[in-house]
Order: C-alpha cells, then sequence, then structure tokens
C-alpha cells in the first residue's frame, strides 16, 4: 500500500478535511504534519457537522492511528476542548491519537504578539485568525520556543516560560498592553501536562515503525499551497509549510518513504483574509458563488471572497507539489449556470505573463485572462458515477486537466461521505478502496 501527500492547491479550504476522512479507510495512519488550530476541516457524517482543527480528519474512522507531527504549532487548551466535543460525538481513545513531543506550544504571549502585531499594520493587516500560529513559528524559528515534551518536566517548562516573559512582557508593555503573569501561565500549562502525556510520543520514530511494518500512512497537510510561507503569496501567507516538503519536515520523514501527492481543488476559487485574488468576483456571480457553496470560514466563521477557478494558480500548485492527479470539490456549486469562465492566463502592463507570479504587488495588478466554457444543466450533486455526470461537466474537467496538467481522479459531488466517486483505474496502484463509487 502507499503513502500518500493530501493537500490543497489553492488559499485553503478546499474540502481537504472530507476527502481525507473518505480516504481513510484505505489507510492505517492519518499524520498532520504542519499548521495549528488556525485550520478548519470540516466532515459530515450522517448529517452531522464536524470540524476539525488540530486533531487529523481520520478520527472519525474507528482503528486508525492519528498523528500530529513536530510541524504543527499546538495550543493545549485548544487540543483538550477539540478531544472533549469530539468525544461527544463519537467515540475517542487516547491511545490512537500521537502528539509529537518536539512540536511546539502557543502561549498566551504568542496569541497577545499576534494581536499587536495586526493591529499595528492597518489596512495592510494580513487577516490571520489571532490564535497565536505565527508568533508561535516565529519563535521556534528563534530557538526559544516551549515544546510539547517540555510540559513532561515542570522545572524545565518553568523555566523556558519565565525566559520567554522577559522579552514578551517588556514588548508588550511597549505597545500599551498589560503583562502576563509568567507565574499564572505555567500553573496554567502544568495543569494540562497530564491530560496530553498519554499522548506524547516520539513521532519519528513511531512512523518509521509503521512503516517498517508494512502499515500505510496518509499525509494530510491544513491550509493550501498559495498559502505556503515559501511558495505563496508572502507576506499573505501562514506561517509554515503547508506544500508537499512540509510532510517531511514536519514529521521527521524522508522523501523517498512517501509515493504520491493527490492535491484537492475546488471547482472554483476561494479565498480567507487579506492578499491578492486575480479571479475574484464582486459581483452578484461572486455573492451566488458564496451562498450556493455556504463559503464562510470552518474556523473564524468569516464570509470567504469568491472567483473564478484560476488554472494559472493551480498549475502552479501541481507543480511546486509534483502533482499529477487531482480531487476536485464542489463542482455541484457551479450547477445551472449558462456558461463557467476559467482563467487560463495573465496580463501585467499589457504583456501576458508565462506563469504564476508569487509576489503580491504583480499578482495584484494582473488582469486573468478567461477561456468560457459551456455550463451544465444537469446537476452533478449526489451524482453516484462518472458516466452519469453531465457532458459538458465533463468537457469542463477535460478542459482544466490540459490546463493544469494533471488528472481530474476523483470527484466530490456532495458533502456526505459517499456523494464522492472515483475515475474508472484513476487510483489504481495508489488508493485501494473498496465499496467506492466509480
Amino acid at each position: 500500500m502507499s503513502n500518500i501527500v493530501v493537500l490543497g492547491t489553492q488559499w485553503g479550504d478546499e474540502g481537504k478535511g472530507k476527502i481525507v476522512d473518505w480516504l481513510t479507510p484505505a489507510f492505517d495512519v492519518v499524520a498532520r504534519y504542519q499548521g495549528g488550530h488556525n485550520a478548519g476541516h470540516t466532515v459530515y457524517v450522517g448529517g452531522t457537522k464536524i470540524v476539525l482543527h488540530l486533531i487529523p480528519s481520520g478520527i472519525l474512522r474507528p482503528g486508525t492511528l492519528c498523528v500530529i507531527g513536530n510541524g504543527v504549532v499546538i495550543d493545549p487548551k485548544a487540543f483538550l476542548d477539540e478531544l472533549e466535543a469530539l468525544a461527544r460525538l463519537v467515540p475517542v481513545d487516547k491511545g490512537r491519537i500521537a502528539v509529537a513531543r518536539n512540536a511546539h506550544l502557543i502561549l498566551p504571549y504568542h496569541r497577545l504578539a499576534e494581536k499587536i502585531s495586526e493591529d499595528s499594520l492597518g489596512d495592510q493587516k494580513i487577516g490571520t485568525t489571532l490564535r497565536g500560529i505565527g508568533p508561535a513559528y516565529e519563535d521556534k524559528a528563534a530557538r526559544r520556543g516551549v515544546r510539547v515534551g517540555d510540559l513532561l518536566d515542570p522545572g524545565i517548562l518553568k523555566t523556558k516560560i519565565e525566559a520567554l516573559a522577559k522579552e514578551k512582557n517588556a514588548w508588550a508593555v511597549m505597545h500599551g498592553q498589560a503583562p502576563l503573569d509568567p507565574g499564572a501561565v505555567f500553573e496554567e500549562y502544568a495543569g494540562y501536562a497530564a491530560a496530553i502525556a498519554p499522548c506524547i510520543r516520539d513521532v519519528p520514530a513511531l512512523l518509521a515503525e509503521e512503516m517498517k511494518r508494512g502499515r500505510s500512512v496518509l499525509f494530510e497537510g491544513a491550509q493550501g499551497t498559495l498559502l505556503d510561507l515559501d511558495h505563496g503569496t508572502y507576506p499573505f501567507v501562514t506561517s509554515s509549510n503547508s506544500t508537499a516538503g512540509g510532510a517531511c519536515t514536519g514529521l521527521g520523514v524522508g522523501p523517498t518513504r512517501i509515493d504520491a501527492v493527490l492535491g484537492v481543488v475546488k471547482a472554483y476559487t476561494t479565498r480567507v483574509g487579506s492578499g491578492p485574488f486575480p479571479t475574484e468576483l464582486h459581483d452578484e456571480a461572486g455573492r451566488v458563488l458564496g451562498m450556493r457553496g455556504d463559503e464562510f470560514g470552518a474556523t473564524t466563521g468569516r464570509p470567504r471572497r469568491c472567483g473564478w477557478f484560476d488554472a494559472v494558480a493551480v498549475s502552479y500548485a501541481c507543480r511546486v507539489n509534483g502533482i499529477d492527479k487531482l480531487i476536485m470539490t464542489k463542482p455541484d456549486v457551479l450547477d445551472g449556470l449558462d456558461e463557467v469562465p476559467v482563467c487560463v492566463g495573465y496580463d501585467y502592463k499589457g504583456s501576458a505573463l508565462s506563469g504564476f507570479p508569487v509576489e503580491p504587488e504583480i499578482l495584484d495588478k494582473v488582469v486573468p485572462r478567461y477561456a468560457k466554457l459551456r455550463g451544465w444543466k444537469e446537476p452533478v450533486g449526489k451524482v453516484r458515477s462518472w458516466a452519469a455526470l453531465p457532458g459538458a461537466f465533463k468537457d469542463y474537467v477535460r478542459f482544466i486537466e490540459e490546463a493544469v496538467e494533471a488528472e481530474v481522479a476523483v470527484v466530490s459531488t456532495g458533502v456526505e461521505r459517499e456523494d464522492t466517486l472515483i475515475r474508472p483505474g484513476a487510483l489504481d496502484g495508489l488508493v485501494e478502496l473498496g465499496g467506492h463509487h466509480t
């Protein structure tokens, strides 16, 4: 069985949570490799909406080992609250949740620092979730972070929190904010230790042993390619590597252990927060996409900005991730339209660009060039076989495949698990999904 990365190819919110949940029966382990509880992975099971933030989407399938890697930053309260909320919906066994001992913790100082930073940017703010994600990664890179394993040693935990408090409180006071009591922070975090201790593991060693035993791993990304710290639309990005390379550094797994990368792509494009968005619609069409697609952030509730499919951006995402197979979500949102535009190129200052510019100063000023495809009147929603899909929709898929140079192997036709169909033969040799629709 293959080990596969599943990640987003746009600005996040592509429907990765549903896809990971749907794929999980074919895997023994689901491992999350980056991000924090700023992510929101939505899964519908039997009509019940479940939103996961830190815990891998595989948790909803009994028996699956769920791993949170060192590339994730963890707010222990958010983690425990999520576990408690999840346990009210489905049985949850801490024994099948592993948290990397070298993952970094989010502290109250990080949330305070993020608010100060965002407020200082005014109209140029990034549009973060204010959950302390970025500042936690900053301290990790500056080699002054507090890690999950430190919870197991009160002496080390106290020393690290006190050292961090000196710098963070001085900065807070400088910006007119009240300092935080390091003693109170220590008592709070020491109190989380007993509840989290059963989950703390040496994740690289755990995954190596699982793969040595022949068990398969699904590597779960959060956010999307265009929000990657290095390869996204910097600075309007997240603070971690959401691209495929992040799976290696964020879990301690060598690249030779990854067999394929599956990209999740929405049939149109959305973005939350600030930053350039070439195909964004500011008219009735954009409003309709948002309402039909229920485009509100799973974590923040913020309305998502909506636009047409951007083949330039997705082609770039396929290249930097090594994607040759895509999983398309939400095509049913486009049902009934007379025509469906697809962005096939950018013009900048009167000349055609040859690719996707990651510089926001350029991307914000490009003029998208569109091909207008015939819409489909027969609904895609709830279709149960590839053969039964409307012809015009299949034409849309073929056009996108040629534009981004990747095959659409799976189509999600609704929010439930069963609303998913595989193109015949498209995943052969990669994923064994007995009983799934084709």
